[in-house]
């Protein structure tokens, strides 16, 4: 590095014995033989570094064989990226989260920037739908990179994929439309060929093992599909006081019903229990939670609340969708 920011430094040609005089690491050797191997060294690797290491005499009155870099060569051209590019370069920049790559990516979109380019991730089909920070990918990096390379080559995917942090896998087959970024998770949205509809996957629940099938091009979003909105739909929380009703089997869900705020007695299949009335809070909490009492919840209100448990109960016991 040292040599060739000397070489870099000059438009004439620099002599051997001036470069061993004057770069940093050169005036140790021991012998003119050291510095010779270690200078020619030095030369090839340039070279094999694609540096446009150029060599000529030092003036019209001096013969000496000296060294420089053409800068011309050397400079790369211009940045021009199309708006995909930039868009790549925005969110290549909010999946770096260590310090060290912090400070070079966002000085990365300054330059772009002053330079007239574009950076915008709002184009992109990866899409952020918060103000808040952007979410670390905990081990997911690698299924998300071929997620993304899919949708850019509108490939169908197959993986492996849980309901739930404790529910066995289940293979699903997905043209997949986007990924979303909603309340610090990664989510896939796309079409469910095994369910023959629109479905989010959450990208934390998708095995290690995605495959890209079907032929290139085959797969594009649909006109006029809000993919923010379809997550919104599925994990958002309900507005403030909103409440589910839930039937539990007598002696069964302790803790739901502990965070019941009505109560009343009711029989449903001839079994005695309870119906309850529970807070929705997040959805995919409260719907998580009553899946794992089994047959001994039910819920009974809203229809979208009953139909998650459902999907959940169904993928914990891998039945298909009727």
């Amino acid at each position: 590095m040292n040599l060739v920011i000397a070489l870099l430094s000059t438009r004439n040609y620099i002599t051997a014995e001036r470069i061993r005089k004057t770069v940093y690491g050169y005036g140790d050797s021991p012998s003119d033989e050291a510095f010779s191997r270690m200078f020619e060294r030095d030369k090839n690797e340039l070279r094999d570094l694609g540096i446009p290491l150029e060599t000529g005499r030092v003036s019209s009155m001096d013969p000496t064989e000296g060294y420089r870099i053409n800068r011309k060569a050397y400079a790369l051209p211009q940045v021009e990226l199309t708006a995909d590019e930039a868009a790549a370069v925005a969110i290549a920049t909010q999946l770096w989260e260590s310090p060290e790559l912090v400070t070079a990516t966002q000085g990365a979109l300054l330059k772009l920037r002053a330079a007239g380019v574009d950076v915008d991730a709002s184009d992109s089909d990866v899409m952020i739908s918060t103000n808040a920070s952007m979410p670390g990918l905990r081990g997911s990096e690698e299924v998300l990179g071929i997620l993304l390379a899919a949708i850019d080559s509108g490939q169908a995917v197959r993986f492996q994929h849980r309901a739930t942090r404790s529910a066995p896998f289940t293979t699903r087959t997905v043209e997949p439309w986007g990924v979303v970024t909603y309340r610090g998770r990664w989510y896939l949205v796309g079409h469910d060929r095994d369910r023959d509809d629109t479905r989010t996957f959450r990208v934390s629940r998708v095995g290690s093992e995605v495959e890209a099938i079907g032929p290139r091009g085959a797969v594009r979003r649909p006109e006029g599909v809000d993919l923010r909105e379809i997550v919104h739909r599925a994990v958002a929380e309900w507005p403030p006081g909103a409440q589910a009703r839930v039937w539990v089997a007598e002696g069964r869900a302790t803790a739901l019903r502990r965070s019941a705020t009505e109560m009343a007695t009711r029989t449903i299949g001839g079994r005695a229990g309870d119906e309850l009335a529970v807070d929705i809070g997040m959805h995919d909490r409260l719907a998580r939670e009553i899946a794992g009492y089994g047959a001994d919840a039910l819920v009974l209100d809203p229809p979208a609340l009953r139909d998650d448990v459902i999907e959940r109960l169904r993928a914990q016991a891998g039945v298909d969708r009727a």
